[in-house]
């Protein structure tokens, strides 16, 4: 038998890291069989080598969650535990900065190779299926460049693709019928931002959230674009997205290659953009899996339902 003791500091981390009435303590009992009980502030892991190895690393890496984030989820708890009692490797990119002391770390190996993509390369394509975070973490590392005044703008892009519905039927004027399609970003800067500086930011211009159709003729330099659920565009739209990029830019690319809205017999931008540039220095592919869905626990029990009803057709 050996042991490991945790420092987490102040009684109330101490709360925060084991959970009300201790419900993540007893998630990490669940999976790893190690004794653990805390004194003096401390969290002490004993038992058998392996089990304590596991319980130790699960208890530091939510620990270190905690620091950054100020709290701790039952589905992130479950996340880490998942990925230790794996095997996975650890995680090991530097967490990326979005305001004030507050910053994000990728939570799967999947995501931790996205963001080192996007920080080594000035044009990344992500595919995956929902919730695994690639537009989020794309919204993050543009907030982060622009902090860091590597770049000058940001530009948000979607394809306004009607799925089951038609814009000309929606309410209200252009602007109401578009902005659905917009929201995903939206909701994604408000998480990096404060709503006052996202709010001038926009009306400055240094933040742009525009349909893929506004796209066309122009030329961005210094600027981090993102093109969200690319799966939707053509094959046309796609090439004219691409050749935006201008001096000094970036382009993140992301979608989700098995929910695409075009017509039917209509080919994505996003597979054919995938195998046309595989070949181009300076592009780098990276691909998620359900194993890497960061959502409620239970989207990757759905998504892992509908791929294995299309394996049985």
């Amino acid at each position: 038998m050996i042991e490991s003791t945790i420092s987490v500091g102040a009684a109330e981390n101490l709360i925060l890291l084991l959970g009300t009435r201790d419900q993540h303590l007893k998630q990490i009992r669940r999976e790893i069989p190690a004794n653990i009980s805390t004194r003096d502030g401390n969290i002490l892991v004993q038992g058998d080598e392996q089990a304590v190895i596991k319980a130790t690393a699960v208890l530091e890496e939510l620990r270190n969650r905690l620091r950054e984030n100020g709290s701790l989820s039952a589905d992130a708890v479950s996340q880490v535990i998942r990925r230790v009692t794996s095997g996975e490797s650890t995680l090991s990119t530097d967490p990326i900065g979005v305001r004030g002391g507050r910053s994000i770390t990728p939570r799967t190996p999947g995501q931790t190779k996205y963001v080192e993509a996007i920080r080594e390369n000035a044009l990344v394509f992500c595919t995956g299926p929902a919730g695994t975070g690639k537009t989020y973490l794309a919204v993050a590392t543009a907030v982060e460049a622009l902090r860091a005044q590597r770049i000058r703008k940001i530009v948000l892009v979607r394809p306004a693709v009607e799925a089951g519905e038609s814009l000309g039927y929606l309410p209200g004027d252009l602007q109401a019928k578009i902005n659905p399609y917009l929201r995903p970003l939206l909701d994604a800067l408000t998480e990096m931002m404060d709503f006052d500086q996202m709010r001038r930011c926009m009306d400055e211009d240094v933040i742009e959230v525009v349909p893929l159709a506004y796209m066309r003729g122009r030329t961005l330099n210094r600027a981090f674009i993102i093109l969200d659920e690319a799966q939707n565009t053509t094959v046309s739209q796609m090439k004219m997205f691409l050749t935006r990029m201008g001096e000094g830019s970036q382009v993140v690319v992301s979608g989700d290659t098995s929910q695409t809205d075009l017509p039917p017999h209509t080919k994505s931008g996003l597979i054919d953009a995938l195998a046309r540039l595989r070949n181009i220095e300076g592009f780098a592919k990276v691909t998620l899996s359900g194993d890497d869905i960061v959502r409620h626990r239970l989207v990757q029990d759905i998504v892992r339902a509908y791929d294995e009803g299309k394996k049985k057709r």
